[in-house]
């Protein structure tokens, strides 16, 4: 019996037992969709997250309030940063181009009869520039908001469809903590960061946020959440780090360990890096262990098959069947399970990735490496887990076989 012979007599063995071949499939379909959309939206998530830091710029620096530990160990915004740390980078250090300190927070915001969860941000005029997150209608912040803390808001793009606002809202009224302000800009879509849905949020004045919605909630002043700065280029980001960390630790008065963070928004990058592709091979190994269980039903269902076609065996052995005829046979058909199960289950995947684009901001990665390697793996699986039931349906003595009749 050719190879040709073999694979035609196994194609006819699977679909004579539909349901049977169909069962056995099942957990290598299952296994295959996991590690398709599993890849394909890490892969796309990690793209998403270089996208959103790169739209930074290069030459973009964070300073966080705490150190490591304080920032894991608990969910509230240590306030270890103060107004006047930003005010005194901004003034001392030579290397940077802007500072943008915030305080930002969720907050319940009403507009006629309608209410929204926004993020609210507290922040200056250098907001926009430094965040590169223009205003498409009306105006921006400015400084005589800041001094005369002006109740005015510069909203996000969805806002206005959250609240059903005029076409045009700019002068619309708003009420934030139940206070009154007036809408003066509507910002360009800019999309989320680090989960955060940048056009769901609201701008205000800082002062007006640190002294009529937040107050003064370190002993130390205006407690910030985060302070972006802008250094002057790409070859004065170093240096503006060091500087930025020398000058708060001289303010801070530390001996030990900071009780702050900088971060360039390439290690940004580097961090979202690490934690994304952790978490992908974490989820990948994960969804691989259903490929190991599909191939364990494989050799299971095959076992069966052997004990239920004992007495064909038999015969086949009878008429000149030799041990590597039914051992190809049967091997071929765990491979055929394992192959056919495979290509489904990378169609059901790819379906899965394609209706995530469609519905979420998010643009999954269908790689054709990933799929070769998912369909290469399915076909190692049907032969591994395969050679049991083969070996098994190969030494039958045809004489003992027979008698199953």
């Amino acid at each position: 019996m050719n190879f040709i012979e073999s694979f035609k007599m196994s194609v006819a063995m699977l679909a004579a037992n539909k349901l049977q071949t169909s069962l056995t499939m099942l957990g290598i379909i299952i296994g295959n969709t996991s590690v398709i959309a599993t890849i394909g939206l890490g892969q796309g998530s990690q793209k998403l997250a270089n996208e959103q830091l790169k739209s930074l710029g290069p030459n973009i620096l964070f300073v966080m309030p705490g150190n490591q530990k304080s920032r894991r160990t608990t969910f509230n915004v240590p306030k270890t940063l103060v107004l006047e740390d930003a005010q005194a980078i901004a003034s001392q250090v030579s290397t940077i181009k802007a500072v943008a300190p915030e305080i930002s927070q969720r907050q319940l915001i009403s507009y006629r009869n309608q209410n929204t969860n926004v993020t609210l941000v507290g922040t200056n005029p250098e907001y926009s520039s430094v965040r590169d997150f223009p205003v498409a209608t009306g105006r921006f912040i400015n400084q005589i908001d800041l001094k005369r803390n002006q109740r005015v808001a510069v909203i996000g793009s969805e806002i206005a469809q959250n609240l059903s606002l005029l076409r045009y809202p700019i002068g619309e009224k708003i009420r934030i903590n139940n206070i009154s302000f007036e809408i003066v800009g509507v910002m360009e879509p800019k999309g989320s960061f680090f989960g955060i849905n940048q056009d769901e949020s609201i701008i205000i004045p800082l002062t007006t946020m640190a002294n009529q919605i937040v107050g003064q909630t370190s002993p130390y002043g205006v407690a910030l959440s985060v302070i972006h700065i802008e250094a002057k280029s790409t070859d004065t980001v170093r240096a503006a780090k060091f500087q930025i960390e020398n000058l708060l630790r001289l303010r801070h008065k530390i001996t030990t360990e900071d009780d702050f963070g900088v971060r360039t928004s390439k290690q940004m990058m580097s961090i979202v890096e690490v934690i994304t592709s952790g978490l992908m091979i974490m989820l990948v190994g994960i969804a691989s262990i259903s490929l190991i269980v599909g191939g364990i039903g494989v050799m299971n269902i095959m076992l069966v098959s052997v004990t239920e076609r004992t007495p064909e065996i038999g015969l086949r052995k009878a008429l000149g069947a030799t041990h590597g005829d039914i051992l190809i046979q049967f091997l071929i058909e765990a491979i055929i399970i394992a192959i056919s199960g495979g290509v489904i289950g990378i169609m059901l995947g790819v379906s899965i990735l394609m209706l995530v684009g469609v519905i979420f901001p998010l643009s999954p990665v269908i790689a054709s490496e990933t799929i070769f390697l998912s369909l290469g793996i399915s076909g190692g699986i049907g032969l591994g887990f395969g050679v049991i039931p083969a070996q098994r349906a190969a030494k039958l003595d045809p004489i003992v076989a027979l008698r199953s009749f």
